[in-house]
């Protein structure tokens, strides 16, 4: 069964039922322990691309949005039997030229990787046809959306559970601004802990 750890912040850890093991946006927290088979970093904002901490696999694959959004064209990529689009993200502190999502297919289990982002026109007219299990989403409200258009962006991409992260900024984690997202399919993930998928 795949796994996910929650590192803090933006950062997590994937391991699919497989053993391939992926990083979203290294930054924060622990657990940079297991070689990777794949990176995937959403933008070039300094606290998601710390690639360096990531123990590379031979034959590590890193996805960056200067590939995934080449030409201006979201691509899609097969890597270590994960199946990756990329999909649009943005706000006005992040330029849609500039940063992706990703969705990945384990193979058992759909999940949305959001990065930075605010509600896109993408999570009403793409993202549901994923039929998404999970999809992480940031709440901070300065960078990115707030709890409250969160909610309204979970209704939207019709996941099955939604995991509030990048909740406040210079820290891995606050309680307090996680159970102010009130999805009711919320998912509250703290740092260091790991969920089966």
């Amino acid at each position: 069964m795949a796994k996910l750890l929650y590192q803090g912040h933006g950062s997590y850890r994937i391991t699919t039922s497989a053993g391939a093991v992926i990083y979203v946006d290294p930054y924060a927290g622990e657990g940079y322990d297991l070689p990777a088979d794949l990176v995937l970093v959403t933008h070039d904002h300094h606290d998601h691309n710390v690639i360096s901490l990531v123990p590379p696999k031979e034959g590590c694959t890193v996805i960056t949005q200067k590939e995934a959004l080449a030409d201006g064209v979201y691509h899609s990529f097969s890597v270590a039997g994960v199946k990756i689009d990329a999909v649009p993200a943005y706000n006005s502190h992040h330029k849609k030229s500039e940063c992706v999502g990703y969705v990945l297919d384990l193979g058992d289990v759909r999940l949305y990787a959001s990065g930075d982002t605010s509600t896109t026109q993408e999570m009403e007219t793409q993202l549901p046809g994923y039929c998404l299990d999970y999809a992480l989403l940031p709440i901070d409200g300065i960078y990115n959306m707030n709890a409250t258009e969160a909610v309204r962006c979970a209704e939207l991409i019709k996941a099955k559970k939604v995991i509030p992260i990048h909740m406040k900024p210079g820290a891995l984690f606050d309680r307090v601004m996680a159970e102010s997202f009130h999805a009711p399919n919320r998912m509250i993930v703290e740092p260091g802990e790991e969920i089966q998928l």
